[in-house]
């Protein structure tokens, strides 16, 4: 189901906005749409890395050798 919110961002900002989706071809709310959505997807792919190696770096290390770092490394 998709969202509606309302957001307030500056002239200038709102500029940019219409001249990147103008390049793309698209709305600017769609581009603006559109970036949220990537940058969310980033967030979420680097949470699951990060869990991912705090789960399985030691199992890793320990059959491939080398360090195991921290968690908080990742």
């Amino acid at each position: 189901m998709a969202r509606e919110i309302r957001i307030e961002i500056s002239d200038e900002a709102y500029e940019q906005l219409q001249r990147a989706a103008a390049e793309k071809q698209v709305p600017a709310e769609a581009y603006a749409g559109r970036v949220l959505d990537a940058d969310l997807a980033r967030a979420r792919f680097r949470e699951g890395a990060r869990l991912f190696v705090a789960e399985h770096a030691a199992g890793f290390a320990e059959r491939f050798g080398g360090p195991v770092a921290s968690a908080d490394a990742a």
